[in-house]
């Protein structure tokens, strides 16, 4: 017999007991289904997320922060109060008086963060706190500023990115603001002026134009406004208008640029020499990998589930087979007396064996590309239509590859047993069978 025959007569003989073979095709779908839901929720997760990374221009964007004051041992509670170390008696950057807090950076820190070799560039995370922005005639609404936006390259729904070496005041709006602030589109924002409300150090309040720039997307770095540096100068200066001079300016944070160039083992050198220097840096990669982790785990665990029931269909295919050897005992005996080696006998059960885990996980990736892409939409439309861009499962054509070949592998381990034995039968033994 012909190795093609061989394959043509295993698959004919998986359906002699068809009740049989599909339960066990069931029990392999529910795995396969589970695995490949589960590949794709990790698939849209993590390119997601490599999306928005990508999208801002992160990747030689560091994060700089005071270093967090450990206390003098595990069991002692906290250190003790060092005026020269501790920043609880200054005022943070444009806050209010009395309004300190701890683990600032200083505009000293700032000069020492500059230093350290590696770093390109720093700009200060200034503490901006407009009242409200306005366009035209309409109502005033809380404007949230995220000025480190500037830094970045934003995820644009119209116009262009803002342009921090331009002496003209530039703004970036989220696509959230634009209905209450009046506009009909993306569009028609783009090159409007908008009325920014600040209150100074004194409390009277002053108004600071702005032209919008363009409008972004909102993403997983939050819905904020974005401000170029002529327009964050402002908004400081206004701001700061009456502060008294005893008054120190802190920062909470500070953004350090890198060379772009750099390999992982000079971005972890970077992180050492600020940490040697009492300051901790992470890169927007950081600060995401966590989420990732959640995400992966999550993931991990429901794959977990999905083995289990992949094992258990394991168990179903060797039922299945060992039955169908001892069914077919005679035909076995025929079939060797008729010159039939053990090895083509073997090969004739371990392919059935395969051909039900082929489809069990080919029409179970099936099903979860069907279901799940009518889930990923039904939720971009509804519960994540916040985030845009964000397909909540998304099928690579390799990891289905993947899910179907590592099934059949474990559906041809499981047949392993009843193949061997169908290969040893004895054909005179085998023909006296009743």
């Amino acid at each position: 017999m012909k190795f093609r025959d061989v394959i043509v007569t295993a698959i004919a003989s998986t359906f002699r007991s068809k009740l049989r073979t599909t339960l066990t095709v069931v029990a392999i779908f529910i795995g396969a289904f589970t695995l490949t839901i589960t590949s794709a929720i990790g698939t849209g997760v993590s390119n997601y997320i490599n999306t928005q990374v990508s999208s801002i221009g992160a990747s030689n964007v560091m994060t700089v922060t005071k270093a967090a004051v450990a206390a003098s041992s595990s069991n002692s509670g906290p250190k003790k109060y060092d005026p020269n170390t501790s920043a609880s008696n200054t005022q943070g950057a444009n806050q209010g008086p009395g309004r300190g807090s701890t683990g600032v950076l200083t505009t000293t820190d700032i000069g020492t963060i500059k230093a350290i070799s590696g770093v390109l560039s720093v700009a200060p995370s200034i503490q901006l706190s407009p009242d409200y922005i306005q366009y035209g005639s309409n109502g005033k609404y809380v404007l949230a500023l995220n000025a480190d936006a500037a830094l970045t390259k934003a995820d644009l729904a119209a116009g262009a990115q803002l342009n921090g070496n331009a002496g003209t005041r530039e703004i970036m709006l989220p696509t959230s603001y634009l209905h209450n602030l009046g506009f009909s589109s993306a569009k028609q924002a783009v090159g409007q002026t908008v009325s920014i409300g600040v209150t100074d150090y004194s409390g009277a309040q002053h108004i600071v134009d702005a032209s919008v720039a363009g409008i972004q997307n909102e993403t997983l770095f939050g819905g904020g406004a974005a401000a170029n540096t002529s327009l964050i100068d402002a908004l400081q200066q206004t701001q700061a208008t009456g502060k008294p001079a005893t008054v120190t300016t802190n920062y909470a944070s500070a953004t350090i640029t890198f060379d772009n160039a750099s390999t992982t083992a000079q971005v972890t050198q970077l992180k050492k020499s600020l940490t040697d220097k009492g300051f901790s840096g992470s890169t927007v990669a950081d600060q995401l990998g966590s989420f990732e982790t959640v995400i992966n785990g999550i993931v991990g665990v429901l794959d977990a589930f999905a083995v289990i029931a992949l094992i258990a269909a394991g168990f179903g295919i060797i039922n299945t087979l060992l039955m169908s050897v001892q069914e077919r005992t005679r035909e076995i005996g025929l079939m060797k007396a008729m010159g039939m080696g053990g090895g083509r006998i073997y090969a004739l059960f371990s392919l059935e064996a395969v051909f039900i885990g082929f489809l069990g996980s080919a029409i179970g990736a099936a099903f979860a590309i069907g279901v799940g892409s009518l889930i990923s939409n039904a939720l971009s439309n509804t519960l994540l239509s916040a985030l845009p861009g964000l397909h909540l499962l998304q099928f690579a054509p390799a990891s289905i590859a993947t899910i179907i070949v590592v099934v059949m592998l474990i559906a041809f381990l499981a047949g392993t047993l009843p193949a061997r034995r169908a290969s040893r039968q004895n054909p005179i033994d085998a023909l006296r069978y009743e």
